[in-house]
């Protein structure tokens, strides 16, 4: 919605642009009481409220999400990608989550969950292991076609995310930050995480190990995970799964995330593969292989640490200056 409209003011009593502007209420919902923020419209002659069109439904919708971020409840979206990542539909996902037939359909409609069905939900589809439990305990409660749908699915699922817990946490938090990542791009990133992590820390953030392949270090297991989307954005429905699973992250992997993410996230995956070209671990994991030979060589993690303690020493790559010049450095050579 525009921030300045045109509409007739009652109280003026002629028509006039208004100014949208927040306001807090106070309701009571299910014996609580809350404070929401609203959107008015505000005449800017008399200050009085004016009724716009679609107003009323911009804030129920404002008042749904805020009533359900502060209890923690799925939103409708969340439960539209449970049925997308489980290839089920409304009925039978309801019965093998252990309600009503007809209970997925309401709350897709904006029913309001209750907390106990909405925790069951929330972890079904963060859970593909749990998920598998609730196919099995209520089989016989779903056609078989919808069974072996789903519980393909969650099998699928369960085996694409076959990487450490930090290693999830850390896509996670770049997925959440950033709106479009290739998995080239996001390669790049996750061999510079570990890098400024090594450089600050003296530690890797993560256990998996870097390969030195023809477009630069590639952690293998990642590549499964996203293959499929070639040079694509990553954007599938099964990947809602990541959402909330940063919350394990300490304040200081947090900070070189985001060190990364701002300074080598500006740039496309093709750029960084440049960079990482002219770079000691994989200089030296590709020797032996000429240009365009393939290789699954192991870029060791001291070669790693060694490399981004020095260049910290020399650029300082605790602050995004320092890794700005860096980058600018490898992109002249």
């Amino acid at each position: 919605m525009d921030q300045r409209r045109s509409e007739f003011c009652l109280h003026c009593r002629k028509q006039t642009e208004y100014i949208l502007k927040k306001k807090s209420i106070a309701k009571t919902v299910r014996e609580k009481d809350y404070i929401f923020e609203i959107t008015t419209a505000v005449c800017p002659i008399c200050g009085e409220e004016m009724s716009v069109p679609g107003l009323i439904d911009k804030n129920i919708q404002e008042i749904d999400s805020q009533y359900r971020a502060a209890e923690n409840l799925i939103t409708i979206d969340e439960i539209e990608n449970l049925m997308k990542i489980y290839k089920i539909g409304k009925a039978p996902l309801s019965l093998v989550l252990g309600f009503g037939e007809v209970t997925i359909g309401r709350y897709i409609s904006g029913q309001i969950p209750s907390k106990d069905y909405s925790d069951i939900m929330k972890k079904a589809l963060a859970s593909p292991a749990f998920m598998k439990e609730l196919l099995n305990r209520n089989r016989e409660k779903i056609a078989d076609t919808a069974y072996s749908k789903a519980m393909a699915a969650a099998t699928g699922l369960e085996n694409l995310f076959s990487v450490s817990d930090k290693m999830l946490q850390v896509i996670a938090y770049i997925f959440n930050v950033l709106e479009e990542v290739t998995p080239l791009m996001l390669q790049k990133l996750l061999y510079f995480v570990q890098g400024v992590h090594f450089a600050l820390y003296k530690a890797p953030l993560f256990r998996e190990d870097c390969r030195a392949w023809v477009h630069g270090p590639v952690y293998s297991e990642v590549y499964d995970m996203f293959k499929s989307f070639h040079y694509n954005p990553i954007d599938d429905a099964r990947f809602a799964v990541l959402e909330g699973v940063t919350n394990n992250l300490t304040e200081e992997e947090k900070k070189v995330i985001d060190l990364v993410i701002s300074t080598f996230g500006l740039y496309g995956g093709k750029t960084l593969e440049r960079i990482t070209h002219k770079e000691d671990p994989w200089i030296t994991g590709r020797r032996g292989f000429a240009d365009g030979i393939h290789s699954n060589e192991v870029m060791s993690k001291d070669s790693i640490k060694d490399y981004f303690i020095k260049c910290n020493d020399r650029f300082g790559f605790d602050t995004e200056d320092g890794l700005k010049k860096y980058i600018q450095h490898m992109l002249d050579q």
